[in-house]
C-alpha cells in the first residue's frame, strides 16, 4: 500500500502556525504563509514575496512565470489591506530558527503523509 497524499491544507497545524494561540481549525491557513510560500517555491520555483496584510507580516509565491499564487491570504478574511510587496530571498526566511523548525516539520508532514497526525 502507498503512502497517503497530504495537501498544504490537511497538513497545517497549530504545530505548524507562526501563531499557535490563534490558530483553528476553522482557520487553519493562520500562520502558514512563510512555510507554505518556502514549500511551493521547493516546488514550482519563483520567488518568495512579503508584504503586510492587516499590518501582519506575509508571504505568498511568484511563480517564474510571473503569476502569483497566494493560498494563505484566507486567514485574513474577506477583507484586507496589502502594503509594499518586497522579494524576500529563500535564506533570509529561514533564517528565523523558529520559521526553518516549522518549515521543516510541515515538510515532514507532506512527505510522510501523516498530515495533521
Amino acid at each position: 500500500m502507498g503512502a497517503k497524499t497530504v495537501t498544504l491544507w490537511e497538513a497545517w497545524s497549530r504545530d505548524t502556525s507562526s501563531d499557535p494561540d490563534k490558530w483553528t481549525e476553522e482557520n487553519p491557513s493562520w500562520g502558514q504563509c512563510a512555510i507554505s510560500a518556502l514549500v511551493i517555491q521547493d516546488l514550482l520555483g519563483g520567488e518568495l514575496l512579503r508584504s503586510t496584510v492587516n499590518g501582519i507580516s506575509h508571504y505568498w509565491n511568484k511563480l517564474p512565470n510571473g503569476a502569483q499564487i497566494d493560498i494563505t491570504i484566507q486567514q485574513f478574511g474577506e477583507v484586507w489591506a496589502r502594503g509594499e510587496i518586497k522579494v524576500r530571498s529563500r535564506e533570509y526566511v529561514l533564517s528565523f530558527p523558529e520559521t526553518a523548525r516549522r518549515y521543516e516539520l510541515l515538510k515532514s508532514k507532506l512527505t510522510s503523509g501523516l498530515g495533521n497526525h
